[in-house]
C-alpha cells in the first residue's frame, strides 16, 4: 500500500487596472498516459462569468481553453490533486528485437507517423561537438540512453531560470548549466540527431522525504516539495514512450506526473495565452505550490507515526512498572538475523552458511557494537556450531563486557582485524607466550613449541600423484589444497604454534595462583593431532603420561545457580604484580652489579695484567634459526601436579591467534585476559583471542556474532527494563547497517521474505534463581495455553515456513494427541491463585521437554523452546530461560519493539492473573479459517481486548506494519459498488520424505502451493459472488457488516519434488465479480504467479520498492471471464469450509 499525495498549485496574477484576456490554454490536467494514478483532480480559475471548453490538443494531452468576456482585475489558476504515489519499475519494459541494439531503424509502418517526433532542429557547432563526441559502436539501446541521459545530467548543471522560453542546445552547452526545461530541451534535440522519436514533456514533480537515509550516495531531498517540472520521452519499439529526466540522470518513476508531452516545448506550456489594455499595467505575479501527505498507509520503513511510537514508548515503562512491582525479574534477549544489502545472490546469503564475505562484515558489526555498548568489552574469536554434513566448524564472534562498568579489554587497537594481514611467524608467537607466562608468575620456558606430525604429512605426501607438488596440489577438494599448501609452504620444521601448559592452582591462596609443567612426550617434541582447527583445539593429550582417571585434572563447569561476588580489577592486579617483580628485578640486579664489581677490584688485585692482543679466544656455537624445545632432565618435574590443561598461540591467516584454555571461573579467566592484553601491549603485537569462551556468568553481559544459512545471526545480552530493550534493537539495526547488514530481503517475485533466519526472543532472568519461570512454573503455563489459544501469535509473527514440519511448529499442529497429554501435564502445575503444587525446577523439564518439540521430538525445533530451562544435560542448560522461536525477523526495530512490548505485557499479565483451563482442539481451522489475514487480525484484537481489560492497553496501530509485512496486498477493483481485495495469505510447507542425493539423502520443502485472500465488501452480498477460474469462492460473513472473506489455494509451479508432481498449475487466476441477477461478471481481475509480459528476473531485488513494483506488475485490475455462464455447483470440504482449493477437480468431496 502507497502514500497518497495532495497538490495544492496557485498561480495568481493581479492587474492594477482592467484588462482584457484572450483565449487562456490551460494544461495542468494529468495527461492519458501517466502512470501514476491520479486519484481526484480539481482545476478552478477565477473570477468567474467565463466559458470554459475541455478537449485534447493533436498530441492526446488534456487542455482548458477559458474565454472572458469582460475585462478583469485578476487572473487565478487554482489545482488540487491527490495522487497515489504506488511505486513502479520503471524498466519494467520490452523492446523489440530489432531494436535491441542501437544504432537501429524504425519499422517502416511507423516512420511516418514519427516523423514529426524525429525531425531535428539545425545543430549549431557546440551541438555537434557533442553528438560528434558519442561512441557509435553497437551496444544495447537502454544502456545507451541510460549513459546519454546521465552524462548530460552530468555535464549540465541544475540553476532556476526565472526567465521566460528555453535555451538553445548550443546555448545549454556553452554555458554548461540551465533549468530543467533546457536539460530536457537538449536531450530531445541530441536523441532526434541520432534517429531516435522524442517528445518534451512537462509536468509535475513530487518529491517526498525518504524514510531512509542511504548510506552510499545522496539520500534525497531532506522535505517534502512538489514543483513544476520538465523532462523528455523516447519512444522505443516494443516499449513505447520511456521517460528520461536529464535534470537527475534517473528514469522517469511515480513522482513524475505527465501534464503534456508534445513535439516542441511552446505547445507544452501549463498556461498560455495573453491580454490587452489601455496603457501599460503594473501585473503582480504570486506562486505557491505545496504537497502534503494526505494519507500513508503502514509500511515497513515507517511502521507507525512518532505520536504512536510515544505511546507505545509509554505504555513500556508501565508495563515495566507492573513487573517490578510483581517482583518478576524477567529479561529479555533475542537472536536478531540480517544480510548483505549489497549481494543478494551469493550463497551465503541464501542457503550456506558460512562465505567470504561473512566474516569480515561481521567483524565490522561486532567492532561497532564494542563501540556502541562496551569501549571496555573483548572480542573472542571462538568456534561456533558445527552441524552433521559440515566439513568445518562454524566460527562466533564474541563481545562479552563487565555489568559493573570496568573495562576488561583496554586498548581495541591491539585486537588485530580481520581483513589486515600482517607477516607474523612462529618467532612473534613464541616470544608473546613467553612473556605471557612471565606475567602469570611462570617461567618463560614452559612456553614449548608445538609442530605438525611430520609423519603423518610425509605419509600424505606420498599418496600425492607423481606429477604434482604439495603447493599446488591439484585436489577437487578446495579445503584439502589449502590444507597440503598451508603446511608445506611454512615448513614441517617451523612450530604450528606454542603451547603453555597451565592451570588454575586451587591449593594456593597467594602468588603463584597458576601452574605449569613441561610435557614430556615420548618423541620428544610437541606433534599435534592431525586437523585445520586450531592448535588449542589439536593438543596431543593422549601422547602425555598416563593419569588415572581418578586423578585425572578434569575442568568442571561452575554452576550457574551459585551466588558471586563482585569482580576484581585484574589490570590493576598485573600491574601490581608487574611492579612487584619489576622492583625485585632491580634490587637482585643491584646487588648483582655491586658485587661483580666487588669480585672484579679483588681479580684485578691478584691477576697480573693481560697483555694487548693476547686475549684467550673463547668458541662460540651460533644457534639454529628454528625454535627448539627446551630438554629437561627426566624425572625434573616444575611443579607436583599434572596439567592438562593449555594456552596456545599460532600464526594464522596474517594474524597471531591465542587459544583460551577452559576456566572453571569468569575470575580464572579474566585474569588469563589482562595478562594477555599487558603483553599484547609491551610487545605492540595485536592478537586474536579464541578457544573457549568465558564461563556463563551474570556478571557479564555478551553479543554475539554467528553465521547462519543465509544470514548473521546476532544473539543479544539480556535487557533487563524495556527502555534496555529499546536501546539495544535500535542499536543493533542501526549498527547493522552502518555495517551495510540489513534486515529486507525477497524472492524472486518480490515477495518479502524478512531475513529468513528468525527473530527469536529469549525471556528469564539474569541468573536461574531469578528466572521467573522456574520460581513461578505456571507462568510457563499460561504462556503455552495463550500461545495456544491465540493462533495470530503463531502465524502473524512467522516467517514464510510454517506448518506441522517446520522449525518452529505449533504444538497442536497435526499432533491432536499431543494436546491430550499436555492436558495431563499441565494439570500437575498449579498457581498462587487457584492453589495447586508448584513443582521444583527438574519437574518443570521433565513435565513438558517431550512435548514442547517438532514432530521429530527436536526440543530446539519447538514454536515454545525450553532446552535452556533446567536441561538435564549440564550447567548450561539449566539458565532458566524459555525461547520463542516462532518470531521472522521483522525489516524495522520499532516492529520488533512492538513484538517485544507484546510479550512483555502478556507476562505481566500471567504473573497477576494466572491463565487456566483447557488448550482449544483447532483441528484443521488452524490451516485455513487462520491462515488468512482477516480472522488472524481479529484473533489479535481479541488477544489486545484480554490485555486491555488487564490494564495493558496495546493498540493495533503497531501492528498494522506487520500485517502488511506478513500479508502483502496483491490489488483490488470496484464496481457497481462492490469492493473486490486480494491479498497474500498463508500456506504451510511441508517437508517431502527422504531422497537419495549424491553422498547422503536429502529432504525438499514442497513451496508451490499459495493461497490468497478474496474479501468482498458490498451491501448486495445475496446478489453478488466471486469466481475463481469460473469455479465459486466459498465466501463467509464476517463480523463487519458487508464484509466476507474466503481463501483460494493454488498451485503456483510446478517443481520436480512436491507433494503433487504431476498435477498442473492452476495460475493466472481470473477473479469475477459475480452478478447472480444477470448471469455474468460485473468486472474482474487477473493474478499472475510471474510477469505478464514473460518477463524472467535473473536477480532478486535490490530494495522493498523494486520488490513491491514486481508485485504489484503481477496483478491486472482488468480481464474478467466474458460472456454469459453458469457457474458450478461445488460444495467446500468440510474441513477446509473457507477455502477454494483449485488442485481439487470439481465435485471431489
Amino acid at each position: 500500500m502507497a502514500i497518497y499525495a495532495s497538490i495544492h498549485h496557485l498561480t495568481h496574477y493581479t492587474y492594477d487596472r482592467p484588462v482584457t484576456l484572450g483565449p487562456q490554454i490551460i494544461r495542468l490536467r494529468p495527461a492519458p498516459h501517466s502512470r501514476t494514478r491520479v486519484i481526484s483532480h480539481s482545476l478552478k480559475v477565477s473570477p468567474g462569468g467565463h466559458f470554459v471548453n475541455h478537449q485534447q490538443d493533436p498530441y492526446g494531452n488534456w487542455l482548458a481553453r477559458f474565454v472572458f468576456p469582460e475585462p478583469v482585475r485578476e487572473f487565478k489558476i487554482e489545482v488540487d490533486l491527490v495522487a497515489d504515489m504506488t511505486v513502479y519499475n520503471p524498466f519494467d519494459f520490452f523492446v523489440e528485437e530489432l531494436a535491441e541494439h542501437w544504432p537501429f531503424d524504425y519499422p517502416e509502418e511507423m516512420r511516418d507517423d514519427l516523423v514529426i517526433y524525429r525531425t531535428p532542429e539545425p545543430e549549431g557547432p557546440l551541438l555537434a561537438q557533442f553528438i560528434g563526441s558519442i561512441d557509435f559502436t553497437e551496444t544495447r539501446t537502454v544502456d545507451f540512453l541510460v549513459g546519454l541521459n546521465a552524462r548530460i545530467a552530468r555535464e549540465i548543471n541544475y540553476t532556476i531560470r526565472m526567465e521566460p522560453g528555453v535555451q538553445t542546445p548550443d546555448e545549454t552547452l556553452e554555458k554548461k548549466f540551465g533549468s530543467c526545461r533546457d536539460s530536457s530541451w537538449l536531450l530531445v534535440q541530441v536523441l532526434r540527431h541520432l534517429g531516435f522519436a522524442a517528445r518534451f514533456v512537462s509536468g509535475y514533480l513530487i518529491q517526498l522525504e525518504p524514510d531512509l537515509k542511504s548510506l552510499d550516495g545522496p539520500s534525497g531531498t531532506d522535505h517534502d516539495f512538489t514543483d513544476l517540472h520538465a523532462w523528455c520521452e523516447v519512444f522505443l519499439p516494443g516499449a513505447g514512450w520511456i521517460g528520461l529526466d536529464p535534470t537527475s540522470g534517473l528514469l522517469t518513476g511515480e513522482s513524475h506526473i505527465p501534464l503534456a508531452a508534445t513535439p516542441h516545448y511552446r505547445n507544452a506550456a501549463p498556461i498560455a495565452g495573453g491580454y490587452a489594455a489601455a496603457g501599460t499595467p503594473e501585473v503582480t505575479f504570486e506562486f505557491d505550490m505545496q504537497v502534503k501527505r494526505v494519507a500513508e498507509h503502514p509500511r515497513i520503513t515507517k511502521p507507525f507515526s512518532d505520536e504512536a511510537w510515544d505511546r507505545l514508548n509509554a505504555l513500556g515503562r508501565k508495563v515495566d512498572e507492573s513487573l517490578a512491582a510483581g517482583d518478576v525479574r524477567l529479561t529479555m534477549g533475542g537472536e536478531p538475523t540480517f544480510v548483505s544489502i549489497d549481494d543478494f545472490e551469493s550463497a551465503e546469503w541464501n542457503t550456506a552458511a558460512v562465505g567470504p564475505q561473512k566474516r569480515a562484515l561481521a567483524d565490522t558489526l561486532i567492532r561497532r557494537l564494542r563501540t556502541r555498548f562496551a569501549p571496555g568489552g573483548f572480542l573472542h574469536y571462538g568456534q561456533g556450531k558445527w552441524y552433521p554434513g559440515e566439513s568445518l566448524p562454524r566460527w562466533t564472534f564474541s563481545l562479552y563486557w563487565r555489568r559493573d562498568g570496568q573495562p576488561v579489554w583496554k586498548n581495541p587497537d591491539l585486537v588485530a582485524r580481520e581483513n589486515d594481514p600482517r607477516a607474523l611467524g612462529a618467532p612473534e608467537a613464541g616470544k608473546f607466550l613467553r612473556s605471557f607466562a612471565t606475567h602469570l608468575g611462570l617461567a618463560g620456558e614452559f612456553a614449548q613449541p608445538a609442530y605438525e606430525d611430520p609423519a603423518e604429512w610425509i605419509l600424505k605426501e606420498a599418496q600425492l600423484p607423481p606429477n604434482v607438488t604439495p603447493e599446488n596440489s591439484k585436489l577437487k577438494n578446495p579445503e584439502d589444497r589449502a590444507r597440503y599448501a598451508r603446511v608445506f609452504d611454512r615448513g614441517l620444521t617451523e612450530p604450528s604454534g606454542f603451547v603453555l601448559p597451565i592451570q588454575r592452582w586451587q591449593a594456593r591462596a597467594g602468588s603463584p595462583r597458576w601452574r605449569s609443567e613441561i610435557w614430556k612426550p615420548r618423541r620428544g617434541h610437541l606433534f599435534l593431532v592431525p586437523g585445520d582447527s586450531p592448535v588449542g583445539f589439536r593438543l596431543p593429550l593422549g601422547a602425555l603420561p598416563y593419569i588415572p582417571p581418578a586423578s585425572y585434572p578434569y575442568t568442571y563447569p561452575a554452576d550457574p545457580t551459585v551466588p558471586v561476588g563482585p569482580l576484581p580489577d585484574f589490570h590493576a592486579e598485573i600491574l601490581q604484580r608487574r611492579k612487584k617483580v619489576q622492583d625485585e628485578i632491580d634490587r637482585i640486579a643491584a646487588e648483582e652489579a655491586a658485587r661483580d664489581a666487588q669480585e672484579a677490584a679483588e681479580r684485578k688485585a691478584i691477576l697480573p695484567a693481560v697483555s694487548a692482543g693476547h686475549a684467550q679466544q673463547v668458541t662460540r656455537t651460533e644457534d639454529e634459526a628454528t625454535d627448539r624445545q627446551t630438554i629437561h632432565q627426566q624425572g625434573v618435574d616444575p611443579s607436583s601436579g599434572a596439567v592438562r590443561t593449555a594456552i596456545a598461540i599460532e600464526p594464522r591467516d596474517g594474524r597471531l591467534n591465542l587459544f583460551m584454555p577452559p576456566c572453571e571461573t569468569l575470575e580464572d579467566y579474566l585474569e588469563l585476559l589482562a595478562a594477555a592484553e599487558v603483553t599484547a601491549a609491551e610487545l605492540n603485537l595485536p592478537i586474536h583471542i579464541e578457544g573457549y569462551s568465558p564461563p556463563h556468568d551474570p556478571r557479564l553481559n555478551v553479543i554475539r556474532v554467528a553465521p547462519d544459512p543465509g544470514v548473521i545471526e546476532v544473539n543479544i545480552h539480556p535487557a533487563h527494563s524495556w527502555e534496555d530493550c529499546v536501546a539495544t534493537t535500535e542499536a543493533i539495526y542501526e549498527e547493522a547497517r552502518n555495517s551495510r547488514l540489513g534486515a529486507d530481503k525477497f524472492m524472486i517475485d518480490g515477495r518479502h521474505t524478512g531475513t529468513g533466519g528468525g527473530n527469536h526472543v529469549v525471556v528469564g532472568g539474569a541468573t536461574p534463581n531469578d528466572s521467573p519461570f522456574l520460581r513461578r512454573p505456571d507462568l510457563l503455563k499460561s504462556l503455552i495455553l495463550i500461545w495456544q489459544r491465540h493462533p495470530s501469535l503463531s502465524y502473524l509473527f512467522s516467517g514464510l515456513f510454517i506448518g506441522p514440519t517446520s522449525q518452529a511448529p505449533r504444538i497442536d499442529e497435526a499432533r491432536h494427541d499431543t494436546l491430550y497429554e499436555l492436558e495431563i501435564a499441565l494439570s500437575q502445575i498449579g498457581d498462587p491463585v487457584a492453589g495447586g503444587n508448584l513443582p521444583p525446577a527438574w519437574l518443570v523439564d521433565r513435565l513438558l521437554r517431550n512435548m514442547l518439540t517438532d514432530v521429530t521430538g527436536n526440543t530446539h525445533r519447538a514454536e515454545i523452546c525450553i532446552d535452556k530451562l533446567y536441561s538435564p544435560d549440564g550447567p548450561t542448560g539449566r539458565l532458566g530461560l524459555v525461547e520463542f522461536r516462532g518470531f521472522e525477523m521483522p525489516p524495522h526495530p520499532r516492529m520488533s519493539l512492538a513484538q517485544q512490548l507484546l510479550l512483555r505485557a502478556i507476562i505481566a499479565r500471567c504473573w497477576k492473573a494466572p491463565v487456566t483451563g483447557r488448550p482449544v482442539r483447532w483441528g484443521t481451522v488452524l490451516h485455513d479459517r487462520f491462515m488468512l489475514p482477516h480472522f488472524l487480525w481479529e484473533d489479535l484484537l481479541s488477544l489486545l481486548a484480554d490485555l486491555r481489560s488487564h490494564g495493558f492497553d496495546l493498540d493495533p496501530v503497531w501492528f498494522e506494519a506487520q500485517a502488511e509485512f506478513r500479508f502483502p496486498f496483491c490489488g483490488q477493483i470496484e464496481a457497481e459498488g462492490v469492493h473486490l481485495e486480494i491479498r497474500q495469505a498463508l500456506e504451510p510447507w511441508h517437508v517431502l520424505g527422504e531422497t537419495g542425493a549424491i553422498g547422503g539423502t536429502v529432504r525438499y520443502t514442497d513451496s508451490s502451493v499459495e493461497r490468497l485472500q478474496v474479501k468482498m465488501t458490498t451491501l448486495h452480498q445475496d446478489r453478488y459472488r466471486i469466481m475463481c477460474n469460473r469455479r465459486p469462492v466459498p465466501l463467509a460473513r464476517t463480523q463487519t457488516s458487508g464484509v466476507s472473506v474466503a481463501g483460494v489455494r493454488f498451485k503456483a509451479w510446478q517443481p520436480p519434488e512436491a507433494l503433487h508432481p504431476v498435477l498442473p498449475i492452476n495460475a493466472p487466476l481470473t477473479f469475477d465479480i459475480y452478478d447472480d441477477w444477470t448471469g455474468r461478471a460485473l468486472a474482474g481481475c487477473v493474478y499472475h504467479v510471474a510477469h505478464p509480459g514473460g518477463r524472467n528476473y535473473d536477480t532478486f531485488p535490490v530494495n522493498g520498492n523494486e520488490a513491491e513494483a514486481r508485485r504489484l506488475a503481477r496483478f491486472e485490475g482488468i480481464g474478467h471471464s466474458p460472456g454469459v455462464y453458469t457457474p458450478a455447483t461445488e460444495m467446500p470440504h468440510p474441513e477446509f469450509p473457507l477455502t477454494l482449493d483449485l488442485r481439487r477437480p470439481i465435485g471431489l468431496l
